[in-house]
């Protein structure tokens, strides 16, 4: 049998692996897969980790396919499970009253996936649950870690944090959160020192970083993948790819590059992504008069992005606040200088001008940082060298490290453990 080590040598639990459940609402699912594909790859990353085994619950929300929202009743659509990559998805359904029940979001979400919670723990004896979002995703696997006595550990994204802590009503929420779990994952430092404003003790707090899928995004051949899109063979490009919502700035770039069509023959703008923003957008370019300059195709498939940085000259990212935003990593993956608002984590990933432009968030510091950046001779191949370093195993070993650290294996699997003698 294994031997137990005393205290202050190496841990006996690191020959040990985990029985995680990952909770979460942003999982991807056949209705939305473009939804959290990163919560994905660091679930997928941590069970392919010898002896490890991850089982996710994704509520969604519950929405009578009686009611004629299309918006909402596609979530009709979600099956009760299913399987990807390796990973099994369960998805419980919690109620919800669009833009009215925020506050008991949280709560909701633990009653319905109590049943579900309880059943999976007595099937697989979980170590510890690996939340995702502190609120409502984390409030709710904190409650159900209370109730199945398992240590939860929460991982702050970015939203909930720099935007939901400014509500006057969860703000408590967050706070009680990050208080009971066990101990917080914040994807950048920027956010581990909000989280440390909320009264967080700062050794709760481990920042782990995102990763990138080096396997999809990785440097093509400009030309070539301008011909697969479709995308003239001249002239200058730009992808910005988000959600089409105010707070992630299209139109502080539509309106940048309305000033430099004159000084930049040929400037193209490619904005991917869908959302309530859209027509907004699409008046703008009418009123810019940049019918033949900007362009939004809608949203992509993850593994054509590659395709999409390849193609360009420069990545933008103008959003008002950020985690760890994964599209930056991806573009500099493929070798794809960047252009970012100097805001939340985008400068722990822009480390160097030769990696890309902080710029303020405002037209004509955009339009000035678009001219510079477009003027500039790039080594597209060392921005890949450096910015390929990261990969999803990486993340997963330090995710393991830090839920051993907090959680450890459970006492049932430790019980099998004694001195040789």
């Amino acid at each position: 049998m294994l031997a137990l080590q005393s205290p202050g040598s190496k841990s006996s639990l690191d020959g040990l692996r985990l029985r995680i459940l990952t909770f979460t609402a942003l999982y991807p699912n056949k209705v939305n897969p473009l939804q959290g594909i990163f919560i994905h790859q660091r679930a997928k990353h941590l069970a392919r980790r010898p002896g490890n085994s991850v089982e996710v619950i994704a509520p969604v929300p519950y929405f009578p396919s009686w009611l004629p929202v299309p918006r909402w009743s596609q979530f009709g659509q979600i099956p009760r499970e299913e399987e990807i990559d390796g990973v099994r998805i369960h998805y419980p359904r919690y109620p919800l009253l669009p833009g009215i029940s925020m506050p008991v979001h949280g709560m909701l979400m633990y009653l319905s996936s109590l049943p579900l919670g309880r059943r999976l723990h007595r099937e697989k004896t979980f170590d510890c649950i690996d939340a995702h979002f502190v609120y409502p995703d984390g409030f709710a696997a904190v409650r159900l870690g209370k109730t199945l006595t398992l240590p939860v550990i929460v991982s702050a994204r970015g939203t909930d944090i720099n935007l939901y802590s400014s509500f006057r009503l969860i703000r408590p929420m967050l706070r009680w959160t990050l208080t009971n779990a066990a101990g917080a994952i914040a994807v950048s430092a920027d956010l581990k020192n909000k989280m440390i404003a909320l009264g967080i003790p700062e050794t709760k707090i481990q920042v782990i970083a995102n990763g990138v899928d080096t396997g999809r995004f990785h440097p093509l051949d400009a030309n070539s993948a301008r011909k697969r899109l479709g995308l003239p063979e001249e002239g200058a490009i730009l992808v910005s790819i988000g959600s089409l919502i105010e707070s992630k700035g299209h139109h502080l770039l539509i309106a940048a590059v309305a000033k430099l069509t004159e000084r930049v023959p040929k400037l193209r703008l490619y904005v991917l992504g869908e959302g309530v923003y859209r027509a907004k957008l699409e008046e703008l370019v009418r009123e810019k008069q940049l019918q033949q300059n900007v362009f939004l195709p809608g949203n992509q498939p993850n593994e054509e992005l590659s395709m999409w940085f390849s193609a360009a000259d420069l990545s933008c990212l103008m959003s008002s606040r950020e985690g760890w935003p994964n599209v930056v990593s991806e573009a500099l993956a493929c070798g794809t200088p960047v252009l970012a608002a100097r805001i939340g984590g985008i400068p722990e990933i822009i480390t160097s001008p030769e990696l890309g432009i902080l710029v303020e968030r405002n037209v004509d510091c955009i339009a000035a940082g678009l001219e510079q950046a477009l003027t500039k001779a790039w080594n597209r191949e060392e921005i890949a060298r450096r910015s390929r370093s990261r990969t999803w195993d990486t993340v997963a070993a330090e995710v393991e490290a830090f839920l051993k650290s907090k959680a450890g294996p459970s006492r049932e699997r430790i019980s099998g453990i004694s001195s040789v003698g």
